[in-house]
């Protein structure tokens, strides 16, 4: 592998995606805090954690692994970013940088489970 975690573009951009959904869910109403704000952040988070957690692992399959929880993390921001939408809750403007690094990201983990299963 070679590289440091930290160095993977995909968490560098997990992490941005997971800062800007912080700042999006800020502004959620106070009845959300342990609802829509929770999971949102909760998933972002896991996007991230998951790409370091499974670097650290030893093997490809063990990497492999957590690359697929953290596609299904990033898959739950997108659906949670799709009810937000649907609420007319936080800025437009940051739910589309959101979704924007969520769609590079699943491209990103995409490609990369696909090269380590080669």
């Amino acid at each position: 592998m070679g590289q440091a975690f930290k160095d993977l573009v995909v968490w560098q951009r997990s992490v941005q995606m997971s800062l800007a959904g912080y700042k999006l869910t800020a502004d959620f109403p106070a009845s959300e805090r342990f609802g829509l704000t929770n999971q949102m952040r909760r998933a972002s988070v896991s996007v991230a954690s998951n790409v370091a957690e499974g670097y650290g692992k030893s093997s490809k399959g063990e990497n492999v692994l957590f690359l697929g929880h953290a596609r299904g993390s990033n898959c739950e921001l997108q659906t949670q970013l799709v009810i937000a939408e649907g609420l007319g809750v936080g800025g437009s403007q940051l739910r589309g940088k959101v979704q924007d690094l969520s769609s590079e990201v699943s491209k990103m983990l995409a490609a990369m489970i696909t090269k380590l299963k080669t």
